[in-house]
């Protein structure tokens, strides 16, 4: 995986969070998959910033995923507001997908 964060410790446990949400059409994990790019900490206003992709700009369930990033780290991140934006710059290609997403793909 690499995502870019300001705060390496505390990334790591948004990540953990974010393994719950699976990319529903596929059925992988938004992190396995390679979806989410930055995440960062803002300690003097309490805010979490986080981009990540999706599949192609045509995903049908952009939406729903761009929420459950948003809720999970609210959960995982109680006293933080977050602020999740997609990007798809640099595009998304399976090249991102982690070792254990390939696995489970493959499986």
């Amino acid at each position: 995986m690499n995502e870019i964060t300001n705060d390496k410790a505390k990334c790591e446990l948004a990540l953990e969070a974010l393994k719950s949400l699976e990319d529903p059409e596929i059925g992988l994990n938004v992190v396995d998959l390679g979806l989410i790019y930055q995440i960062d900490f803002d300690e003097n206003e309490k805010k979490i910033y986080c981009s990540h992709s999706l599949t192609t700009q045509f995903c049908p369930m952009g939406e729903s995923i761009s929420s459950g990033i948003l809720n999970a780290l609210e959960h995982a991140f109680a006293e933080y507001n977050v602020e999740v934006k997609v990007t798809f710059d640099p595009p998304w290609n399976s090249e991102k997908i982690s070792e254990e997403g390939r696995e489970f793909l493959n499986s």
